[in-house]
């Protein structure tokens, strides 16, 4: 377990969003935000590679709306909305601008963030995520829980007990499993478009065996202007971000 330099509460947008302070500022390198994945917690999402990445940097750490020990709010759960909040966590703390990685729902926020307010933007990484709803493979949509892309009944069990150990009402569970399916799998707000004007260098990182379809990402590339593709072999979505040996020396390569 990663122990955070500090944490604290934000007040923003109605929320009281818990976030993590780890490492410490570097002169000449932008602060780095980690935006973890939908019903996941810091933990959870990068408690593997954080302690490399924050060797060296000044790392803030959000939880988003509902998720960790950021309590819930009546408001719909929206990837406009969750980019709000982190733009906002930033104005809070007096950072300008700063580099992102950004895993599955946090990838679907790092890439808002990217879109509407790229001064905020430095670097920009996104670990499984798409821009289109076509993005994910049909049987990672399909109910019955079959497909070996999906989270395990462990994986399932890890982030109810995570949920369980720090949310400040551990009996909504279900709810937020339903309103973060909502979010991840409502209407994405992007064009190619979109993707044609990012200014922001662009990392992709998946799986091999992702939820997002390595062609999907392979388009992703090619519509962000000099982006880069990463295919992690033998990788699902929940063992990406623990596939440290592969993935350290593709991110501090890159946020160099």
């Amino acid at each position: 377990m990663t122990v955070p330099h500090s944490s604290a509460h934000a007040k923003v947008n109605g929320l009281e969003m818990y976030y993590e302070i780890h490492g410490a500022e570097h002169k000449g390198r932008r602060p780095l935000v980690l935006l973890h994945g939908g019903v996941l917690t810091i933990g959870l999402t990068f408690g593997s590679v954080l302690p490399a990445l924050s060797a060296d940097r000044y790392v803030i750490a959000p939880e988003l709306q509902g998720h960790g020990r950021t309590a819930d709010t009546d408001r719909p759960m929206t990837v406009p909305d969750l980019a709000s909040d982190v733009v906002a966590l930033l104005d809070e703390l007096g950072l300008e601008r700063a580099d992102f990685i950004g895993f599955s729902l946090g990838g679907l926020t790092a890439l808002e963030i990217a879109v509407r307010h790229p001064e905020r933007v430095g670097r920009l990484v996104l670990a499984a995520t798409q821009y289109a709803q076509d993005g994910y493979h049909d049987d990672v949509r399909t109910p019955d829980y079959s497909s070996p892309r999906l989270p395990s009944r462990a994986d399932f069990q890890e982030m109810a007990d995570a949920y369980a150990a720090v949310a400040p009402h551990p009996e909504h569970f279900q709810d937020f499993l339903a309103k973060v399916s909502a979010a991840a799998n409502g209407p994405l707000p992007w064009t190619a478009d979109d993707l044609r004007a990012l200014t922001a260098p662009t990392l992709l990182v998946v799986g091999d065996g992702d939820f997002v379809r390595v062609e999907h990402a392979a388009e992703m590339q090619r519509l962000i202007p000099d982006a880069r593709l990463a295919v992690l072999p033998g990788t699902t979505h929940m063992s990406l971000m623990r596939r440290t040996s592969l993935l350290t020396p593709l991110l501090d390569e890159f946020l160099d």
